[in-house]
C-alpha cells in the first residue's frame, strides 16, 4: 500500500512539458549557449550544470547590475526554462535582483528523470553554482519555491542558517496531503514540507490563490502557521494555481517584501533584527488566520486579527509604553522615525503611493 501511494504522489508531482518549449543553441559569433525562441538578451547567462546525482540540468541567470540580493527560483509543473524565461526576465527587472532559474532533471533539456531526490541535487548545484561562479553569499540569497518547488526549496532552507529570506508560492504541505487529507506524516510521503518549514530561520512569505483546484489554500495558511518568522502573507482572491502573476497585487507585493528584505540587517546567528513596514494590508490578504507573531506587525494598533495575537517581549514593552503617557515621547524617539523612502518602483501598475515604512524589532 505504501509503495502504491509513495509511487502515486510522485506521478502527481512531476509533469514534465513533454516535448521541451525550447532547445539549447550555440550563438556562432560569441560562442554563448542560449535557449531557442525566445528574445535573446545579454544580461542572460544559459549554463549546465552537474549535480551530485550525475545528472546535467540547465539553469539561466539574469544579471541586474542594481541589484544587492539574488533570487533562487525553483518552478512548478508543467513548465520548463522556455516558458519561464520571460517571467523570470520580468522580476528580475522590476524586483531589482539577479535571478536564477533551472530546470529539474528530467524537465526542458535537463537529463535524468524528475524524482524528490533528484530536485533536491538540482537545487543544490544551482545554489552552489550562485556560490562558485557568481559570488553569491548565503546571507544575500532569497529561495523562491513555486507549487512542487516548494519542496526543494524548504528542504534546502532548512538547512541554511544564514540564508536572507524564502518566497513559497502555492506552496504544498507535503505530496500525499495534496490528494488526501492525512492528519500525519507517513515514511512515503514525499515534499515534508510541514514537517521541514519549522526549521527555516529566516523570514518567509507566502503567497496563495484563493480558489486554487490543484493545491487547496489551506496548504499556504497551515504551512505560514509554521513559519518561525512570519511576513504578511498573500491570498489572491479567486486566484488559481496558475495565474497568480497576473494578478497586480502579486507584483506589488513581492516588491514590498524584497524592500523590506533588503533594509534588514543580516545577523551572524541567523536572525534578523528590523524590517521596514509597507504600505497597509490590501482587501486580497484579508483571509489571514490567527498565527504566532508575524514580522510585519504595525506600530499602531489595527483591527487586524494578527494585532490581538499576544506579542514577543520588545513588543509588549512598545504597548505599555503607549499606556504611560510619560514614557511616550522617549518611546516614539527611538520608534517613530520615517526612514526614507524610495520612490515605488511599481512601473507595471503605473506607480502607487510611495511606501511608508517604519523600523519593527524582530527577536529569532
Amino acid at each position: 500500500m505504501g509503495a502504491i501511494t509513495s509511487s502515486m504522489a510522485a506521478k502527481f508531482a512531476f509533469f514534465p512539458p513533454n516535448p521541451p518549449s525550447y532547445k539549447l543553441v550555440v550563438d556562432e559569433h560569441a560562442g554563448k549557449l542560449m535557449i531557442s525562441d525566445v528574445p535573446q538578451r545579454e544580461n542572460v547567462d544559459v549554463l549546465k550544470l552537474c549535480t551530485k546525482r550525475g545528472n546535467e540540468i540547465i539553469a539561466m541567470y539574469v544579471k541586474n547590475p542594481s541589484a544587492s540580493l539574488t533570487l533562487l527560483y525553483s518552478h512548478g509543473n508543467a513548465a520548463d526554462l522556455g516558458q519561464m524565461y520571460e517571467l523570470f526576465t520580468e522580476l528580475s527587472l522590476h524586483l531589482r535582483v539577479n535571478l536564477m532559474g533551472y530546470d529539474y532533471s528530467g524537465y526542458g533539456q535537463s537529463s535524468g528523470k524528475p524524482s524528490e531526490q533528484n530536485t533536491y541535487a538540482d537545487l543544490e548545484a544551482a545554489y552552489g553554482c550562485l556560490e562558485e561562479k557568481y559570488g553569491a553569499k548565503e546571507e544575500d540569497i532569497i529561495l523562491y519555491g513555486q507549487s512542487v518547488g516548494s519542496g526543494p526549496t524548504v528542504d534546502l532552507a532548512a538547512r541554511l542558517p544564514r540564508l536572507r529570506a524564502v518566497i513559497l508560492h502555492s506552496p504544498i504541505m507535503s505530496g500525499l496531503r495534496v490528494m488526501y487529507p492525512v492528519k500525519r506524516t507517513y515514511w512515503f510521503d514525499i515534499y515534508k514540507n510541514i514537517d521541514k518549514i519549522p526549521l527555516v530561520n529566516c523570514p518567509v512569505l507566502i503567497i496563495h490563490g484563493t480558489a486554487d483546484e490543484v493545491v487547496d489554500c489551506s496548504h499556504g495558511k497551515q504551512l505560514w502557521e509554521l513559519c518561525k518568522l512570519k511576513y504578511e502573507p498573500l491570498w489572491l482572491k479567486g486566484g488559481n494555481h496558475c495565474n497568480l502573476e497576473l494578478y497586480p497585487e502579486y507584483l506589488r507585493h513581492l516588491k514590498k517584501f524584497i524592500l523590506a528584505i533588503e533594509k534588514t540587517p543580516h545577523l551572524s546567528n541567523g536572525c534578523q533584527q528590523s524590517i521596514d513596514q509597507s504600505e497597509a494590508p490590501r482587501s486580497s490578504m484579508d483571509h489571514r488566520e490567527k498565527s504566532r507573531p508575524s514580522i510585519d506587525q504595525r506600530e499602531k494598533p489595527r483591527s487586524s486579527v494578527d494585532q490581538r495575537e499576544k506579542s514577543r517581549p520588545s513588543i509588549d514593552r512598545r504597548e505599555k509604553s503607549r499606556i504611560s503617557t510619560d514614557r511616550r515621547e522617549k518611546s516614539r524617539k527611538s520608534v517613530d522615525r520615517p526612514d526614507k523612502a524610495r520612490n515605488s518602483i511599481d512601473q507595471p501598475e503605473k506607480a502607487r503611493n510611495s511606501i511608508d515604512r517604519l523600523d519593527k524589532t524582530w527577536i529569532g
